[in-house]
């Protein structure tokens, strides 16, 4: 039977590795004149440095190997967003035209500006590696009351948000995937006593996301969809030990929380 080590084991068991290591080469140093009347103690102090050597070397090659995938994944993701923009301002101006053409103060003109914003976001915010956290804010709030314009039921959608700094930078568009998530597996599907409770906070460079909504228990599925593997694929790139996800399912209550350390 083979032995599986999990990935956090052996980040402990390579870290453990290199302290050893340089413990080594220090006591050696300390204790030069003792072990240099040992027999062959050159020829280890030869194959300590090699073995040194050898490990920042490949740590190197690491760090090295780490920024190429970032820049590629980078790439990746604005050939992405190159191929979403057909056209934008076809749309943009279909939408001012549909908008133009409706009621002032109806429901549909108040949904087609909020859309028209939200796409005007999604597509050349979006795109930016940083975008400010007011900016963040306003695109969630376009979104949350769209969504509440769409669905003719009773429900209880509350946003609360507390921010110190609204000019700090974030990566864009990390917050809505987890909100859509909420709408999509809860409200949608609940008939009644459906519920989303968000908690956005920024303090001391940290930010906070928290999301806690309620869903049909039929609904339950184990399988991660797209949207939250590309979440935390981009989170690894761009915040790498600098954030954290955690996911906690209570009977027929799901909530998310995200941290963030700011740059």
């Amino acid at each position: 039977m083979k032995l599986k080590i999990s990935e956090s084991t052996k980040k402990i068991l390579k870290r453990f590795y290199k302290i050893m290591l340089v413990i080594a080469g220090f006591i050696l140093v300390l204790f030069n004149d003792t072990f240099g009347k040992l027999e062959g103690f050159v020829e280890f102090i030869a194959l300590y440095f090699i073995i040194l050597f050898i490990t920042i070397a490949y740590w190197i090659f690491k760090q090295i190997k780490s920024i190429i995938k970032l820049k590629n994944e980078k790439e990746k993701t604005e050939l992405l967003h190159l191929k979403s923009q057909v056209n934008p301002h076809f749309f943009f101006n279909t939408l001012n035209n549909l908008y133009g053409l409706m009621e002032k103060d109806s429901k549909e003109r108040q949904m087609v500006l909020k859309l028209s914003d939200m796409m005007r976001y999604s597509i050349y915010e979006g795109e930016k590696d940083w975008v400010t956290l007011k900016n963040e804010l306003d695109y969630l709030k376009n979104y949350i009351e769209l969504q509440e314009i769409r669905y003719h039921k009773k429900s209880d959608v509350q946003f609360n948000h507390k921010i110190e700094n609204p000019n700090a930078k974030i990566m864009p568009l990390l917050f809505i995937i987890l909100l859509e998530n909420a709408f999509k597996h809860g409200l949608e599907n609940l008939e009644k006593d459906a519920y989303i409770h968000i908690d956005l906070t920024e303090s001391e460079n940290e930010v906070q996301f928290v999301i806690e909504n309620n869903f049909e228990l039929q609904q339950t599925s184990n399988q991660e969809g797209i949207g939250l593997k590309n979440l935390k694929r981009r989170l690894n790139l761009v915040y790498p030990k600098k954030h954290s996800l955690s996911f906690d399912v209570n009977s027929n209550i799901y909530k998310v929380i995200l941290s963030l350390k700011l740059k």
